[in-house]
């Protein structure tokens, strides 16, 4: 016995629940290209690079000029060693030297205390003689119980006072001579350079300025080595 299968009907989707209405696709609008304004963003961008192009190449022109190497006390004459060149980017108001006339400036004299790192100007250099008209240069050995300890420096004012020499003192202690309320000679010199220490004895030569007719007198008495340097006091100094 044979069974026969009929083919079912095909089934229909029931409709759903209505859902809310599809929204209207957004029309966007195309803005307006104004010509103006564009060319306008143009320049402005040219402009700012131009400037900064200009900036850039004025703080590139550098300039070569004398710095100061190492310390130079005020009156000290100026070596090779103590300038040096740097290449800068400065003001035009700054007033500096340029390294073309470093040679030229080589045994002129500080005319302020230069410091290490500092840029030269010229008017720190002079080209004047601490030694003036109708004056001689001595050198006075002194040891260094003779001299201060604090450092000298070339143009400043001292005074060589003459010590009596320990056997003319003794003679006259002998002869009780009043010598002792007797006031000590002094000369005021001024000082022209400083050497440095000999390492044994410790003695400086320091060459000073003197007036002419007194120079013979003091070298005489450097050469007894019965002599002092003090510092005197400065203008308006007590």
């Amino acid at each position: 016995m044979s069974t026969s299968t009929q083919p079912s009907a095909p089934r229909t989707a029931l409709p759903g629940p209505a859902g809310p209405p599809a929204a209207a696709p957004r029309v966007v609008r195309q803005r307006r290209r104004r010509p103006g304004l564009i060319a306008l963003s143009v320049a402005l961008i040219a402009a700012g690079g131009l400037s900064g192009a200009l900036l850039f190449t004025a703080s590139g022109q550098r300039s070569s000029v004398l710095v100061v190497a190492r310390d130079v006390p005020v009156g000290n004459a100026i070596t090779e060693a103590d300038l040096a060149s740097a290449s800068l980017a400065l003001d035009p108001a700054v007033k500096a030297v340029p390294t073309t006339k470093k040679a030229g400036l080589v045994g002129q004299r500080a005319a302020v205390a230069l410091k290490s790192g500092s840029l030269l100007s010229p008017g720190q250099v002079t080209s004047a003689s601490l030694v003036k008209a109708g004056e001689q240069l001595v050198g006075v050995a002194l040891k260094p119980s003779q001299l201060p300890a604090s450092r000298l420096s070339p143009g400043q004012k001292v005074l060589i006072v003459s010590t009596p020499d320990p056997a003319q003192a003794g003679a006259a202690a002998n002869a009780s001579k009043p010598t002792d309320s007797a006031a000590p000679q002094t000369l005021a010199a001024t000082v022209v350079g400083v050497g440095v220490a000999a390492p044994a004895t410790g003695v400086v030569v320091v060459d000073v300025a003197v007036p002419a007719t007194s120079g013979p007198t003091l070298a005489a008495r450097v050469a007894t080595g019965s002599v002092a340097l003090i510092v005197a006091a400065q203008d308006g100094g007590s």
